[in-house]
């Protein structure tokens, strides 16, 4: 019996290819679709990257954004788009911010858990931004109004609502209280 491998997709043929409405990222060289997250997913998403918008803007730190795409790895590409992120004006091209996908991966790495996802899909998305380069992932999780930390090091560190987000290694002076992404 003879099979066919599936052709794997790179990044930039992720790119150009049609929108079809969904959620979508590549997963080595496969596009996997992914239902629209809820409405709290979106108000937890707005008030965070908000507030690291700001604190980049006013302090010249660098971009803060939402669900771009990241190519965090090649051959099979793997394109990943955080929830929110932010990136330090140091590692910012000299070209500039791209029109495609970001080729690096960012400083910090925001996901939002869904109520959906596994501890193994979760897990592996974090140490995919940290392998790629990222120096933290932050997993927010709405239901148990907390965030956990992850760094490079193996270490991580969690958030609960009476806490105050911060890292002064990767955002220094940024400050937010838990309990103001769930109020």
């Amino acid at each position: 019996m003879n099979t066919v491998a599936p052709k794997l997709m790179t990044a930039e043929e992720f790119w150009h290819s049609p929108e079809n409405g969904r959620r979508r990222e590549l997963v080595a060289g496969e596009v996997v679709i992914s239902m629209p997250p809820g409405g709290i997913h979106g108000i937890v998403a707005i008030r965070l990257a908000s507030r690291l918008d700001a604190w980049a803007s006013a302090g010249n730190h660098g971009e803060a954004g939402t669900e771009s795409g990241f190519i965090l790895d090649r051959d099979p590409d793997l394109v990943r788009g955080p929830d929110v992120y932010f990136i330090s004006r140091a590692r910012i091209p000299a070209s500039g911010i791209p029109e495609a996908f970001w080729n690096l991966a960012p400083d910090l790495a925001i996901e939002i858990i869904s109520p959906d996802e596994t501890a193994v899909e979760i897990r592996g998305k974090t140490l995919e931004y940290l392998h790629a380069g990222s120096a933290l992932v932050w997993n927010v999780y709405p239901r148990s109004r907390e965030v956990v930390a992850f760094t490079p090091d193996g270490l991580s560190r969690t958030f609960s609502e009476n806490d105050v987000l911060q890292d002064e290694k990767v955002l220094p002076g940024f400050r937010c209280a838990v309990a103001e992404l769930f109020r």
